[in-house]
């Protein structure tokens, strides 16, 4: 007899793909990585930095709040492959992910080029 899994989703430290985000409830701790394709810090958001991660199979919003860009600066501003762990927030059927940690995963870009052992 094999034990019931509870949930369908993958659990920190697994990384949940971008096309997944809708299955987790409102406000699930989950992990995300994906490529930087966009940071975005206006003027007008009081120390708030977006980040925008693609992955293979879409794109996730992220929000970084002030107090945690002090503790992860290093990975928001140069990482170019993060991986982040927060709360989903849905809202006007949007989806953010609301980050409580940013783990900068760039040097695994260099293992993409590496051929795998069949």
């Amino acid at each position: 007899m094999t034990k019931a899994i509870t949930t369908a989703w993958p659990r920190p430290p697994a990384a949940l793909t971008a096309s997944r985000l809708g299955e987790p409830p409102n406000g699930a701790r989950v992990t995300v990585a994906g490529l930087v394709i966009l940071r975005q810090r206006p003027g007008t958001a009081k120390g708030v930095i977006f980040i925008t991660l693609e992955d293979e199979s879409g794109v996730v919003n992220v929000i970084v709040w002030r107090k945690l860009y002090e503790a992860f600066r290093r990975a928001v501003i140069a990482g170019r492959l993060l991986r982040v762990t927060g709360r989903i927030q849905r809202e006007n059927n949007v989806t953010h992910l609301i980050a409580e940690r940013v783990d900068d995963i760039s040097p695994m870009l260099d293992s993409l080029l590496v051929p795998q052992d069949s």
